[in-house]
């Protein structure tokens, strides 16, 4: 039988949709408030010589983080990256590399995210670009590969004790996904609502894989990310036009970067948007604020809090009070990009590390203070 006559997936998966449905009700209604980081990069910042402190004393910074109150990690995944840091500006994440971290972050008790980039490389709303081994199928064959590809990847890692506690089906994708069959950027007026009905399937391909893979005992929820959560009418537009069963996900996941002058009015409204028109629980998958200046002030001139160390403490405790304010308690956390983005030598690090959770010298910042905020 192929993969689309049950529910989108083979026999052996396949679940009745109403029990799927209950089942991501109960699962996305205990969730607890999450204060998380991605850590994608450590690894290979610790193995450039990066090193980490809190109040002088050294330390494991994903212990660091957890000490002060961190709950959940994120890592991303690439179908089959490149191992050069510097030609790919540190897209480097395999399988093994995600399971190495991953047995790390379940050491502490933390949660751990996958997200899954369904790319060889960055995967955001300015590309999608599908993996060179794939680019060649047709349609029907992408999303049996998506299928595929996502039962290898949550196989191994269930096979490693290595389940994830929430996955992310695609990494940004206000803008799609493989392009160019999943795309829906700068697509003729025509072809709009095939390409919309597309994109769909192919997430909804991966939701259904993911979701066959949770029990009572582990559940797994289910986030769909896209960028733009501090642009006016970003989510009601994505929602519009995006339709998905409300079974496969559980988790509204936005981008909200200041410092790309996203606007926290805006976030506010974009967070009571996508919960009235989805009904499900909202999570900052993405954010992150400098506690010193850039020197070339690129795009930070409207930023309201001070670019320092303080600031970027009131910044999360701010964020966090924006958060619980969101209607119906659907507010359910943040996750901060690139903590660990420290100044090593000979390498390009993001914003010269002036976004990180650590000074440059890998000493913790005030702001980690902010992640014991669970209520």
């Amino acid at each position: 039988m192929r993969f689309y006559e049950t529910c989108g997936m083979p026999l052996r998966y396949a679940t009745c949709a109403l029990c799927l449905f209950f089942c991501s009700l109960a699962h996305a209604a205990d969730l607890p408030f999450i204060t998380g980081c991605d850590v994608s990069m450590l690894p290979t910042i610790e193995k450039s010589g990066g090193k980490f402190s809190d109040n002088g004393k050294p330390g494991d910074a994903i212990q660091i983080m957890r000490d002060h109150g961190c709950n959940l990690f994120r890592v991303r995944l690439f179908v089959n990256p490149s191992s050069d840091y510097a030609s790919t500006f540190g897209a480097v994440q395999n399988l093994d590399y995600v399971r190495g971290l991953a047995k790390r972050i379940k050491a502490t008790g933390a949660e751990f995210l996958l997200d899954i980039h369904y790319s060889d490389t960055w995967a955001d709303p300015g590309k999608q670009f599908t993996p060179a081994q794939w680019k060649k199928l047709d349609f029907e064959a992408l999303q049996q590969k998506v299928h595929d590809y996502t039962v290898s990847v949550m196989t191994d890692l269930r096979d490693s004790g290595l389940t994830p506690d929430m996955v992310q089906v695609g990494n940004e994708i206000t803008a799609g996904v493989l392009w160019p069959q999943g795309a829906v950027l700068n697509v003729p007026p025509d072809q709009q609502p095939q390409q919309w009905q597309r994109f769909a399937q192919l997430i909804s391909t991966g939701c259904k894989v993911v979701r066959s893979f949770q029990t009572d005992a582990h559940p797994i929820r289910i986030m769909i990310h896209i960028h733009g959560g501090g642009k006016e009418g970003m989510a009601k537009y994505f929602w519009g036009k995006f339709k998905l069963d409300p079974a496969d996900y559980d988790i509204v996941g936005l981008s909200f970067y200041p410092a790309w002058d996203d606007s926290i009015d805006y976030l506010k409204q974009n967070m009571a948007d996508a919960i009235e028109l989805t009904g499900k629980d909202v999570i900052l998958a993405e954010t992150s604020y400098p506690w010193k200046a850039l020197p070339d002030k690129v795009g930070l001139a409207t930023l309201q809090w001070p670019q320092t160390p303080a600031g970027q403490k009131q910044y999360l405790n701010d964020l966090i009070d924006t958060l619980h304010r969101a209607p119906g308690d659907h507010g359910k956390g943040f996750i901060y990009w690139y903590p660990e983005a420290i100044p090593i030598r000979g390498l390009n690090i993001w914003r010269q590390g002036y976004e990180a959770l650590f000074d440059s010298s890998g000493s913790a910042l005030p702001a980690l203070d902010a992640f014991s905020r669970h209520g």
